[in-house]
């Protein structure tokens, strides 16, 4: 339906419609085989918010693949963007007052921020220069490593900071997006939030690889004895 409605009222192009058409395909099937898993028969109030968020993102992306070749309506692509970041603080809230807290929930809620990030980032990229894909491609970055380093798939401590930095990230390529500061202060201010997304990831990357470190330590510890006795 948005994308219909997006399609007669901003002409999205061929390759806009394909972009969105593909995303929605992907997100069903994300969400059919997260149900699947988590053995869930229907997504709950707090999940039904986060489908919200993520139809306003297909949007998002079918509008951004056509600015590339189209002229499209920047405050169309500023509300449509703004309301699914405003909507971000909304289905964990939710999901606390109902109840219906879920990991599903929370790797959705995740995975859709992620995403928004990445596509308002290619966005700013045509604009302000290609180096601010790296604001939405760090996690995706992060994911692939973690491929190839498992130790980065452990848990790592709650840190107030840096919900504040992935907060910052939206702020700022929105305010980007929607033109509303002059070329260079928008330029400082992604700089900025590309720093403070520099330095929250390469603190957890190091604060893992401490951990790491801790955990090959103690079965070093404990490996030592159990080969000395089977020897003897």
């Amino acid at each position: 339906m948005l994308l219909a409605t997006l399609a007669v009222t901003q002409g999205l192009t061929a390759e806009g419609l394909l972009a969105g058409a593909v995303y929605g395909l992907a997100l069903c099937a994300f969400l059919s085989t997260g149900l699947q898993r988590a053995a869930m028969a229907k997504l709950g109030p707090a999940n039904t918010v986060t489908l919200a968020r993520a139809i306003l993102v297909g949007g998002v992306t079918a509008l951004v693949v056509t600015s590339f070749t189209h002229p499209i309506s920047t405050p169309v692509l500023v509300v449509v963007a703004g309301v699914a970041l405003a909507l971000d603080g909304v289905d964990g809230q939710v999901a606390r007052r109902t109840g219906s807290t879920s990991a599903l929930g929370a790797r959705f809620d995740m995975e859709i921020d992620a995403f928004l990030i990445l596509v308002l980032s290619v966005y700013a990229g045509d604009r302000f220069g290609w180096w601010t894909v790296a604001l939405g491609a760090y996690r995706y970055l992060f994911v692939a490593a973690s491929w190839a380093l498992p130790w980065l798939n452990a848990a790592l401590p709650p840190k107030f900071s840096r919900k504040v930095v992935a907060a910052l990230q939206g702020v700022v390529l929105a305010v980007a997006t929607a033109h509303l500061l002059p070329y260079t202060v928008t330029v400082a201010a992604l700089a900025i939030a590309f720093a403070s997304l520099t330095w929250s990831f390469g603190r957890d990357v190091a604060w893992l690889y401490r951990a790491e470190r801790v955990r090959e330590a103690a079965r070093g510890r404990w490996s030592g004895p159990r080969q000395a006795a089977l020897v003897s």
